[in-house]
């Protein structure tokens, strides 16, 4: 893999939208580890912005995850925490669901998908017009997160009727989970967001992320031993971490071309004026081009980057017009969202670092 070439999905392969499905029966479970393909129950752990690489560059310090069996799989594109988990838990890549960045166009505005809020103030959405599908494939999946997620609009999206578990420590999580294996479930859904949370504050460097890695380390040295021998804790992640720190970059070269902005930083789309398109992405790939991969929306549909062809037509209103993916450690910022530009770590973009992410598992060891 051309470390200098973005990483495409493998949608319908060894990709996050695949793990569900595989899990449940629907598609061949093969490349599943052994542990999770043999258990009776599976607790799915999503530890938010764990990738493949950032697990690897701290192997020595990670006993009981580098113990596990498996390897990496692909996350979608973008690689951000919406799409991602909303692929997860509806088996479906983003073209297919919907949720298609942590911003997107919506309605002529622009819904946050994690905070449910529209630009401008007007009244949010009902979830179920934002995303249809039934998460976990109709089955109904205990889901195990925190307390304050419980009535958000993104879990009413993603997690829509799923019997929910909130905790509010990591030792409820681990208690939550190990009840929920004794009553024999066939699949637990658990999130843990820490590892997100510290890059997007700290970045990656020491001291914050390894000591944040170490603990979340141990959380599944705990949740093993709150396992049964016929159970197994199957870790995944929805992204990997780029650390940006002061490397946000202005739009102002493209912005008498732009009406408005929508994803994220590392995966920023941009509104021509009508009939600006190709004038837009020919300024964008002289301006940026050394610094992103840059993209029309056709581009991106017709590259199956989002998922398989033909998409539902609604869901490509909700994209841009021209995409920036960031290829080196920066951001894109956008003029309306300033705040952004604090952020140390970034992710959502086609990077190796982002793309790749653990699929580990391993057989619980308690009583």
């Amino acid at each position: 893999m051309d470390a200098n070439e973005p990483v495409r999905p493998d949608y319908g392969g060894a990709s996050l939208e695949q793990v569900v499905p595989a899990l449940v029966g629907r598609v061949d479970n093969a490349w599943l580890p052994e542990a999770a393909r043999a258990a009776e129950t599976v607790v799915l752990l999503v530890l938010d912005g764990l990738g493949w690489e950032l697990l690897q560059a701290h192997a020595d310090a990670l006993p009981e995850l580098c113990a596990m069996e498996g390897g990496p799989i692909t996350t979608v594109a973008p690689s951000t925490t919406a799409c991602a988990l909303t692929s997860i838990t509806t088996g479906l890549a983003p073209i297919q669901h919907g949720v298609l960045g942590y911003r997107m166009r919506l309605d002529g505005s622009v819904l946050n998908v994690l905070r449910w809020t529209l630009d401008g103030g007007a009244r949010p959405p009902d979830a179920f017009r934002v995303q249809r599908h039934q998460p976990f494939l109709g089955r109904t999946v205990p889901v195990v997160t925190r307390n304050e997620f419980r009535t958000s609009g993104f879990s009413a999206a993603h997690l829509r009727d799923a019997p929910f578990f909130g905790w509010s420590t990591p030792a409820m999580l681990v208690e939550r989970v190990r009840s929920l294996a004794r009553e024999g479930h066939p699949l637990v859904y658990s999130y843990y967001p820490g590892v997100d949370t510290v890059a997007h504050e700290f970045g990656v460097a020491p001291p914050h992320l390894p000591a944040e890695l170490r603990f979340v380390d141990d959380l599944v040295g705990r949740l093993r031993d709150a396992l049964p021998a016929d159970a197994a804790l199957l870790v995944t992640a929805d992204h990997g971490e780029m650390e940006i720190a002061d490397r946000w970059m202005s739009l102002t070269a493209v912005e008498n071309m732009v009406v408005g902005y929508s994803g994220e930083g590392r995966f920023r789309w941009l509104n021509a004026r009508k009939g600006g398109v190709d004038d837009l992405a020919a300024a964008a790939r002289g301006s940026y081009g050394s610094d992103a991969w840059v993209m029309t929306r056709d581009e991106v549909i017709d590259g199956g980057w989002l998922g398989p062809n033909p998409p539902p037509v609604a869901n490509l209103r909700r994209l841009g017009d021209v995409l920036l993916a960031a290829r080196t450690d920066v951001g894109f910022l956008d003029p309306a969202l300033p705040r952004e530009g604090q952020l140390v770590g970034a992710h959502g973009s086609l990077t190796r670092a982002e793309m790749l992410v653990p699929l580990i598992a391993a057989p619980g060891r308690g009583a």
